[in-house]
């Protein structure tokens, strides 16, 4: 009897684990089939929200998912990867590579490299914006100032991770004490017509300082925009800015008034992506084309 045809050439599988179980076999014929359903994915795993994002060979987002990321970083980056290929319309066959980044990047089982949030964070930017640019990302446990030229290179970058002024989690802590639901913020901030200045950047002073006052009879939306202050105050601190400033981060995503007040402190426009809460995924799913 003649010899059995060789098998499929290992270029028309999605990864080494493709099997005849989990997908099927290709010929050449469907070449260009699995061009189209190539997917990559980027995982950033933030202290406080996990991200996925889920590109096309074109670098098009497909789906995405965010959740808390809580205390197993494991199951919830399993839980939002799949709800964010649910999205795509894809199947974990379908993902050529995965890259993970964040705080808990080396917690992400599934992932094939890990990248740091910097770099992720400047990939991500300068996707859609491709120019030399500031980035200030404020997230929910640290705020970064990057630079990148206009080759995309980066020049500078500046971090704070040991005090949470100017981070969500300094308005989370402040949203109980204000008895508001952290979501009404953004809202409150805009009903403020004289606003309150904080005096200290200090958490735990700030605090003390919304107590005062809110006993002296102060309304709480212009409390609310002296915090809004504080925070867009201490990263602008961090470093100057150039001409073109992207704001991102989930605090960012969630308080879009944040952006409208720093325009006005910095007297400058800003620009925001569509999806300022997934640059970093964006940018490892960026990584993980290469």
């Amino acid at each position: 009897p003649p010899p059995p045809p060789p098998p499929p050439s290992k270029k028309f599988f999605f990864n080494d684990t493709a099997t005849t179980e989990n997908y099927p076999r290709l010929d050449s014929s469907a070449a260009s089939d699995v061009y189209k359903r190539q997917v990559y994915a980027g995982v950033d795993v933030g202290a406080s929200r996990t991200k996925v994002a889920i590109l096309n060979a074109d670098a098009r987002l497909l789906g995405y998912h965010i959740k808390k990321s809580g205390t197993d970083f494991k199951a919830t980056a399993d839980f939002c990867l799949g709800t964010a290929l649910q999205m795509a319309g894809a199947a974990r066959a379908d993902i050529v590579k995965t890259v993970s980044t964040g705080y808990g990047r080396k917690n992400v089982s599934f992932s094939d490299e890990s990248k740091t949030e910097i770099g992720c964070h400047a990939r991500g930017c300068y996707l859609y914006y491709p120019m030399a640019i500031t980035i200030i990302d404020i997230g929910g446990q640290d705020n970064k100032v990057i630079k990148l030229n206009d080759k995309g290179r980066r020049i500078g970058f500046k971090m704070n991770r040991k005090c949470s002024a100017g981070t969500g989690a300094f308005l989370e802590e402040m949203s109980p004490r204000l008895d508001i639901p952290l979501q009404e913020m953004d809202g409150l901030a805009r009903q403020s017509t004289d606003m309150v200045k904080l005096g200290s950047f200090c958490t735990v002073f700030s605090a003390t300082e919304v107590l005062e006052n809110i006993r002296n009879g102060k309304k709480v939306s212009d409390i609310v925009k002296g915090l809004f202050y504080s925070v867009i105050k201490r990263v602008i601190e961090m470093d100057a800015f150039t001409e073109n400033v992207v704001m991102t981060g989930g605090v960012v995503a969630h308080n879009p008034y944040l952006v409208t007040m720093t325009e006005d402190y910095i007297g400058q426009k800003i620009l925001v992506p569509e999806h300022p809460q997934l640059t970093g995924a964006i940018g490892a799913a960026l990584y993980a084309m290469e």
